[in-house]
């Protein structure tokens, strides 16, 4: 009886949770936790409400990094100012770069805006490419099938059920796929300017065209002189939405409104950061805001 008891535990442990997976952002833990399933226990580092460049490296973070069995990063160097010191903390050789634990999912992203050259003199870019892939919904699948795969290595007695919620997710994310681009279809004015370039991969993805940024280069605040050339230029090329990211101070945006009759729109940069809980409602509120 005493065995049958353990045995039941050890089963149950198994079947709820038993790799812990820690994810820098929210859109690759609710991937995670689709493909995972019950196998899985998924912890999300970095708050969406956030900047996504500057979590703060709180010690509650080491602890969890400290007995994760795979850490999901997004790369492109979006972790830099914030995990490492964290990682090194941490002490985990099973999730430290290049171990069996450890996947960087930029590594399986076409990734866009690769600069010619890195220097402070062009603001805060990054060598890879923009990190700010995950706006894509497209994305989502290589995602998955990457996650499916290093579950599959990390924990091979649950492979099967590992490759089947893969194909599962993979279907269905299809057929929402073939929603919203049909809604997106629908969107007329195609002629944007944003804060940050967070939403480049989107944009892209939709045939939008981007006419500037509120910042004069990526991470430096804007000024006035940037400021009102990016009016002239809304101006003379009728633009009239701005996409504000949740993060970002909002007073520059309504200016530029104010003097070029533009909408201010409020745009979820992951899932969360405007009270999105699913990964559809996360793109649904991302098309919904840009076709207004």
């Amino acid at each position: 009886m005493k065995n049958i008891l353990l045995l039941t535990v050890l089963l149950t442990t198994l079947a709820f949770g038993s790799i812990r997976i820690d994810t820098t952002y929210t859109t690759a833990g609710a991937v995670a936790q689709k493909i995972g399933g019950d196998f899985v226990h998924v912890t999300v580092l970095g708050s969406p409400k956030y900047d996504p460049h500057f979590i703060t490296p709180k010690p509650s973070l080491i602890a969890k990094l400290r007995r994760a069995d795979l850490l999901i990063i997004n790369g492109g160097g979006l972790e830099l100012g914030w995990l490492p010191p964290l990682l090194r903390a941490a002490n985990n050789a099973k999730i430290q770069n290049g171990a069996k634990g450890f996947l960087d999912m930029s590594h399986f992203v076409h990734m866009i805006n690769v600069p010619s050259s890195v220097s402070r003199a062009f603001g805060d870019v990054h060598a890879q490419g923009n990190p700010h892939y995950s706006t894509d919904p497209y994305v989502i699948l290589p995602m998955a099938k990457a996650i499916a795969n290093k579950l599959a290595q990390i924990d091979s007695s649950h492979a099967l059920e590992y490759q089947q919620n893969l194909e599962k997710f993979t279907k269905e994310w299809r057929a929402y796929l073939k929603k919203l681009d049909a809604k997106m279809l629908t969107c007329k004015d195609k002629k944007v300017v944003q804060y940050h370039q967070l939403f480049n991969y989107f944009l892209r993805r939709y045939n939008y065209k981007i006419y500037g940024t509120i910042e004069p280069l990526p991470g430096i605040a804007p000024s006035s002189k940037h400021t009102i050339a990016l009016i002239n230029v809304m101006k003379n090329n009728s633009v009239k939405k701005i996409l504000q990211d949740v993060y970002h101070e909002r007073k520059t945006a309504k200016f530029i409104a104010e003097k070029t009759g533009a909408k201010v729109l409020i745009i979820p940069h992951d899932l969360g950061a405007d009270g999105s809980k699913t990964l559809q409602e996360f793109y649904n509120k991302i098309a919904n805001r840009i076709c207004q």
